[in-house]
């Protein structure tokens, strides 16, 4: 975790995401570039927290906090680990995945679509994070976006 943080910031979430993982909630994917955290994302297999995931997506894992730093953005860092997680959750027999996207995040958007998501035939929501550093959840509203794993129905 040291590393991560060094390389990532964030303490609160690494913290959150490792305690998940040990617990068997979800997992934390890490890219690497040369001994050095270069992105992350975190799958998270536990019941979602928004009620709207929960009515229309039960038992759907999200793809959630996708983040590559800024000196190895658009090298296709986020591309991989987008593929590592979805290789993951087909290994472990899921039929698709979801993610949230903030309203305003253009480019993660266009990645996602790119790399096969759609959107929810549903309105935007309320999605929360954590992103303040000290633990305490935020909301933001999102779009919801979906895709079939390879192979699944």
């Amino acid at each position: 975790m040291p590393v991560l943080v060094a390389e990532l910031g964030q303490g609160a979430f690494f913290a959150d995401r490792l305690a998940r993982q040990a617990d068997g909630r979800g997992m934390l994917l890490v890219a690497w570039h040369r001994r050095r955290p270069v992105g992350d994302v975190y799958l998270w297999w536990e019941r979602a927290e928004e009620p709207e995931l929960q009515i229309f997506l039960p038992g759907t894992p999200l793809l959630t906090h996708l983040e590559v730093h800024v000196d190895h953005r658009a090298r296709g860092t986020g591309t991989a680990l987008v593929a590592a997680a979805e290789r993951e959750l087909g290994r472990r027999g899921h039929r698709a995945v979801a993610l949230a996207v903030e309203l305003g995040n253009i480019r993660a958007g266009r990645l996602y679509q790119r790399l096969g998501y759609r959107d929810w035939p549903h309105p935007p929501i309320r999605c929360y994070s954590l992103t303040d550093g000290r633990g305490r959840r935020e909301a933001e509203i999102c779009r919801i976006l979906v895709k079939a794993l390879a192979g699944r129905p």
